[in-house]
């Protein structure tokens, strides 16, 4: 498959979606049982790779003393790889399967790797979830569109990463948030909020709070659910400034979600655009001004163009 922006019809892949969804969510526990805490709930989240979503280096200890491993789900050869720097790896092949087998496959291939971690088996941000190791409900597993979901997400990553280089201020990486289920970057006024009121299902007050500790212009993309089954790329603030409602924003598709208290734009009036790329940074671009000048952030200070490949920023 060559579609860069490919169509992802929300309900031919729902399904899938939520099974992956929870196969993922498996997978981001191990790295946050493991990893030392970030701001903002950084160490946990997966990123988007050359082949699918990755974790990153995890640290444990190995037979010789410290020690990294990764696991990334590989989308094209349909299977999660476990690497460890010591040279050793397994797999778990990504087919129509339980969450329950799923989860079982992966603590026990840990285990063959020396690798000794215990995970929360709830998982978060799903009301009415159940436990890993007991569902036998989410088996559903579709090679072709959980490929044309990483392809989406490859494209937006790309869009996504140029967008962050037009920044100076606290920007988070662009990365994959498991609870949630979507992709973000994030921009940081410099000032601290109002503390977060939480009730986030199946998350932690103390979690979602530590999390919007700061004013921010977010941005992202998820595959649908939640309150919009449909892809969509999306863009809030915390706290959103007065106005940020009605604030006229680009391209002509994106609309305001007053159940999500965010705009809206859909996936397929991206892939639909005569430029996606361009249709997406616009979005990108025009929400954040909105936010940032409402709030009134400092946007000579935090702003800059944006980067060019082999160039250095002239200050």
């Amino acid at each position: 498959m060559t579609d860069r922006w490919p169509a992802l019809p929300y309900a031919a892949w729902k399904d899938t979606k939520d099974t992956l969804h929870l196969w993922t969510q498996v997978v981001g526990k191990v790295r946050l049982a493991l990893t030392p805490w970030l701001n903002h709930s950084w160490h946990v989240t997966l990123y988007v790779s050359a082949r699918g979503l990755t974790t990153g280096p995890i640290p444990y200890t190995e037979p010789a003393g410290p020690g990294e491993f990764e696991m990334e789900f590989d989308f094209i050869d349909h299977a999660l790889m476990i690497r460890t720097s010591g040279d050793h790896t397994r797999q778990v092949l990504l087919r129509p399967t339980t969450t329950k087998e799923f989860h079982g496959e992966v603590m026990k291939a840990l285990r063959e790797l020396g690798i000794a971690v215990t995970i929360d088996p709830y998982p978060c941000e799903i009301p009415g979830a159940i436990r890993f190791d007991a569902d036998g409900v989410h088996a559903s597993y579709d090679r072709d569109a959980a490929h044309r979901f990483w392809r989406a997400l490859l494209a937006a990553h790309h869009v996504m990463t140029r967008f962050r280089t037009g920044f100076l201020g606290k920007a988070s990486p662009v990365h994959f948030f498991w609870g949630s289920f979507d992709l973000a970057v994030t921009r940081f006024s410099g000032r601290t909020a109002p503390r977060h009121p939480g009730g986030v299902p199946g998350l932690s007050d103390a979690v979602v709070c530590e999390a919007y500790s700061h004013e921010v212009s977010s941005a992202g993309f998820w595959p649908g659910g939640g309150g919009y089954d449909e892809a969509a790329f999306y863009s809030y603030a915390y706290p959103g400034p007065e106005g940020f409602a009605d604030a006229k924003v680009k391209p002509a598709a994106t609309f305001w979600s007053k159940e999500l208290g965010e705009f809206l734009l859909p996936y397929e009036a991206v892939r639909s655009a005569s430029d996606p790329d361009a249709a997406l940074m616009a979005f990108l671009v025009s929400t954040y001004e909105a936010a940032a000048t409402l709030a009134q952030w400092d946007r000579k200070a935090l702003e800059c163009a944006m980067g060019r490949a082999g160039e250095c920023r002239l200050v």
